[in-house]
């Protein structure tokens, strides 16, 4: 009897399915879900190549419109070795630098070499008055560069190096 009431059930749909409209068959929502995600990768995988090979060309461009950097030149500076200011101790300390001074461009090098004797007077009287606590650490050869840096472009100007740069310090 059972199985009666189940064909009988089975045959009413049918027969109510024959007599109306027929009904829309939604798609499950799992099955809505992967289709989207799927346009959603398709269109950020066409959206990322688009600006990957379009981003590639304007990258091209801003390197042929960038300007050519000059070589930079360097001027070699004689040794300098001058006792340091050390009261109220009887030691004397010494220090020897060997500076380089770099130069914008080769012009300039030819430019500044009669001034040279001016930079070393600048060089020997700053350095004559530094203590050694002066020197200590990095922050302190730090000053020590940008205060040589800007005694040199006062020396030599109008015409200006960039940096002051050490090649041997030594304090005995």
């Amino acid at each position: 009897m059972a199985a009666n009431a189940n064909e009988a059930t089975a045959d009413a749909d049918v027969e109510g399915e024959e007599g109306a409209a027929p009904a829309k068959k939604k798609l499950p929502i799992k099955l809505m879900a992967m289709v989207a995600a799927g346009l959603l990768v398709v269109a950020g995988g066409g959206t990322g190549a688009y600006f990957m090979f379009a981003g590639k060309k304007k990258h091209e461009e801003e390197k042929a419109q960038a300007p050519v950097v000059k070589p930079v030149a360097f001027i070699e500076v004689p040794d300098v070795m001058v006792n340091l200011s050390n009261p109220g101790s009887d030691r004397t300390l010494y220090l020897k630098v060997k500076i380089v001074l770099e130069v914008p461009d080769q012009e300039l090098v030819k430019q500044i070499q009669p001034f040279m004797p001016r930079v070393m007077d600048a060089f020997q009287t700053y350095l004559r008055e530094l203590r050694p606590m002066d020197l200590e650490g990095s922050a302190g050869l730090y000053r020590l560069k940008e205060e040589l840096t800007r005694r040199v472009n006062v020396s030599i100007e109008p015409a200006r190096i960039n940096a002051v740069l050490f090649k041997e310090i030594l304090i005995q």
